[in-house]
């Protein structure tokens, strides 16, 4: 990896299919893709075994490509209760395994991650996918969706995190230009107390 490059392993976490992603990240906010795919756990499996195995999943993605920077997308309220459940399960090993490899972590929406990528907060799953194949070059959308949703976790955190370099707007996709622009407005409107 580049020196000026960020590394971001993004999760999209869940006890059947938690999705891994990790993407490098330029100066000019151009991702490439490092790594992707799916740690799979049956639900007839114990809890305690599936956490166990979701971790291994992990550990060796952080071991293998050593990000900098982890992401994971934020459990967010649902009516069913289960699946939030299963998801913060996940959520929670993804944050711990960061922490013990000290690597600084963060957690965004769902509807975060879609506006990074798409410009539209509530873009459906083939959107995401297809914007993710657009903006890491790749020949086809990645399968299943959460492992395009991991990669787009780990492109929204660093992109925000990197925010818009002066003078680099002319090699932003038109939805990063669009987030940058919602980024500035958001900070402009908590500085005038509004």
């Amino acid at each position: 990896m580049a020196a000026s490059s960020l590394r971001v392993l993004g999760i999209d976490p869940g006890l059947t299919r938690c999705g891994v992603g990790i993407v490098d990240v330029d100066r000019s906010r151009r991702g490439t893709l490092v790594h992707v795919g799916v740690i799979r756990t049956p639900p007839e499996m114990p809890i305690g075994d599936r956490l166990a195995a979701i971790a291994a999943g992990i550990r060796s993605a952080l071991e293998q490509h050593r990000p900098d920077a982890v992401a994971v997308e934020r459990v967010f309220a649902q009516h069913n209760s289960h699946t939030v459940m299963a998801t913060a399960q996940a959520s929670g090993v993804a944050l711990l395994l960061a922490a013990e490899a000290g690597l600084p972590a963060a957690t965004h929406t769902p509807s975060e991650v879609k506006a990074a990528v798409t410009g539209y907060g509530s873009a459906d799953k083939k959107q995401v996918q297809a914007m993710i194949a657009r903006i890491l070059r790749l020949d086809a959308p990645p399968q299943p969706a959460d492992a395009a949703d991991a990669l787009a976790i780990a492109l929204c955190h660093a992109w925000r995190r990197a925010g818009a370099a002066p003078g680099t707007t002319e090699t932003l996709t038109p939805a990063q230009r669009a987030w940058a622009d919602a980024e500035r407005v958001a900070r402009t409107y908590i500085r005038s107390g509004s």
